[in-house]
């Protein structure tokens, strides 16, 4: 309303962010569920028809739906991403007796972070993906009704299937980020101010995104189809491990379906890994800078 007072401006740019790159993930999962080839309207042959076909037959809301999962999810993702590597870089560096980061301990370090952030964000997860498949349509009413009838059918413990293939996820991804990050820093120009430091960072942030994206697209692929996958007693999915899912993918598809929905994920997740640098280390300094003053 118009009426209300506005929210700083963090609130407002991380609002904008998760609303403007939502419908990129809904497209890339619906792309990741799909099996085989698309055929006719219900089967989708890239990003931009995905995007056609949801908007043409099932409106423009429908790139939204479940987004409340993910801005749940966002803060204590991103908190447990950074703290954890932060906490991981400091007691390799102590077990080790190495003084100073280098690109294998960054990325041994971005691999443990990966593995602890999964934990927080698998629930979040396996909702998003429920709400965001097209079979779901008539199935939820929203976030808390998935929530329920997920628990009520399969058990609480099914909020964590496919916490196997999201630990791969996110080993692979915060490796690959953590490690280019340091390597790109290393070869950029020294930065000499305030600007220059937020060149480096939005830089080396969006190389670690896309090289992130690259390796972990084959995981989150079979990460979205596992937890698409309802337990039903007494017969075991055709996507239940990581790995055997995998082959499963790669054998009947083909290497190509293993980096289905990739260009929507690199288009989000690229530039997205730089932003998330500049931020990260913008309200660390001003953290420290408090800190120093109190």
């Amino acid at each position: 309303m118009a009426s209300d007072k506005p929210l700083p401006f963090v609130y407002q740019f991380g609002a904008g962010a998760v609303a403007g790159v939502y419908p990129l993930d809904v497209v890339k999962t619906r792309v990741q569920l799909q099996t085989g080839k698309g055929v006719g309207d219900e089967g989708y042959n890239g990003m931009m028809d995905c995007f056609r076909k949801i908007i043409k037959n099932e409106g423009p809301s429908r790139l939204y739906r479940g987004i409340t999962a993910p801005i749940l999810m966002e803060a204590p993702k991103r908190a447990t991403k950074f703290a954890a590597n932060e906490s991981w870089g400091n007691f390799y560096r102590n077990l080790f007796g190495i003084a100073k980061m280098d690109q294998k301990l960054s990325i041994l370090t971005g691999a443990s972070a990966g593995a602890t952030e999964a934990f927080v964000v698998v629930p979040f997860e396996l909702v998003k993906i429920r709400m965001q498949d097209r079979a779901s349509a008539g199935k939820y009413s929203g976030i808390i009704d998935c929530v329920t009838k997920t628990i009520k059918a399969e058990g609480p413990l099914a909020l964590y299937n496919g916490l196997e293939s999201t630990l791969w996820r996110h080993i692979l991804w915060n490796s690959g980020y953590f490690g280019c990050i340091h390597q790109a820093k290393a070869l950029l120009p020294t930065a000499d101010g305030k600007s220059q430091q937020i060149r480096n960072d939005l830089i080396s942030g969006s190389i670690g995104g896309t090289v992130g994206t690259i390796l972990n697209t084959p995981m989150d692929v079979v990460k979205s189809r596992i937890q698409n996958s309802p337990k039903i007693a007494g017969s075991v999915p055709k996507y239940n491990w990581a790995w055997p899912a995998l082959s499963t993918v790669f054998r009947e598809e083909g290497f190509g379906a293993l980096y289905k929905g990739f260009v929507p994920k690199v288009l989000r997740l690229g530039p997205g890994g730089g932003i998330l640098l500049v931020v990260f280390t913008g309200v660390m300094d001003f953290f420290r800078k408090i800190r120093s003053e109190a």
